[in-house]
């Protein structure tokens, strides 16, 4: 079976005029399709940093990634943008909706940004989403007048939205009550489970990690445990 994510002794460094700080030290990490995956340590043990390389936002100073089997850390900006928004999705603590767009806007704006405008597919596939993550009386209200909760499964919707290979979150769950943070969870678990979708998590939450299949933990920036669960 072909990798969904394979990171292979990747390093970053990043420099502050002539002082060097290496954040990660050759980092390897393999992930099948449909895995659900937490990354786990310490502030400062690296994990934004991986999950920033794995979801191509930032590229490794030393190593390489491939996703799906291609390598994507030498590909050009254009190309790792498109593949992004393709084959990626992208679920953040702080769920930066636009404000003045809708529940169905802001779902559908990953498809209908890059065509120039919403077709009658995207709103339906949109409407789709927001029905799954039971929103479907919040369609047309403006994200800035959806709770916390609310706001959080909608940008699950809008990661979901292009049916991507992975999905990258970081801290889904950190500024949720425990409530929305179980539903948020339960979501996440439903599409991993019925879509087959990849799922990696960075969180400090004991109770995230305990519902992902794998539990990796990252300590000045290497890689240091591998615990496989029931999820």
């Amino acid at each position: 079976m072909t990798a969904l994510l394979q990171a292979e002794g990747v390093d970053k460094s990043f420099r502050n005029g002539d002082e060097e700080t290496r954040v990660l030290k050759g980092v390897d990490l393999t992930m099948e399709p449909g895995e659900m995956i937490a990354l786990l340590g310490p502030s400062g043990s690296g994990k934004s940093t991986f999950l920033s390389i794995a979801g191509l936002l930032l590229r490794p100073t030393a190593g390489t990634l491939s996703l799906g089997g291609e390598r994507v850390d030498d590909l050009s900006s254009a190309a790792r943008a498109r593949l992004r928004n393709a084959r990626l999705g992208f679920v953040f603590q702080f769920h930066p909706l636009l404000p003045d767009f809708t529940a169905l806007e802001n779902v559908a704006f990953p498809a209908a940004a890059p065509a120039g405008g919403l077709t009658r597919a995207m709103r339906e596939r949109a409407l789709e989403l927001l029905v799954r993550v039971g929103l479907e009386d919040r369609v047309d209200f403006r994200a800035d007048r959806l709770s916390g909760g609310q706001k959080q499964r909608v940008a699950i919707a809008r990661a979901l939205m292009n049916r991507p290979d992975l999905v990258i979150a970081d801290e889904p769950t950190g500024n949720l009550d425990s409530e929305a943070a179980e539903r948020v969870l339960d979501l996440m678990r439903e599409v991993n489970a019925d879509d087959g979708t990849g799922f990696l998590i960075c969180t400090h939450d004991p109770g995230v990690a305990g519902r992902c299949d794998r539990r990796v933990t990252l300590k000045d920036g290497q890689l240091v445990g591998d615990e496989r669960g029931a999820g």
